[in-house]
């Protein structure tokens, strides 16, 4: 999947990982794609539920070992 910023919250445990998601997200523009890479299991369902309470897109989820992919579009504001 194309993406237009990468963050990497690797060995982060909540909050954390949402902290790098939202920090990383305010400079882009919207409907550009952000990849963040998370190892916390519970980043799963906080994910998830960021985007519903925020309005931005989870576009897909990958998991690899014990390593999570986010691909996650900025809402139009």
């Amino acid at each position: 999947m194309q993406f237009n910023k990468e963050v990497d919250a690797s060995g982060l445990n909540c909050p954390l990982p949402i902290l790098r998601c939202k920090k990383g997200l305010s400079d882009m523009a919207p409907e550009q794609v952000l990849k963040i890479i998370a190892t916390d299991p519970g980043s799963v369902k906080d994910f998830k539920a960021f985007c519903v309470q925020t309005g931005h897109e989870l576009l897909q989820l990958e998991e690899h070992d014990q390593s999570f992919t986010f691909y996650i579009k900025k809402r139009v504001a």
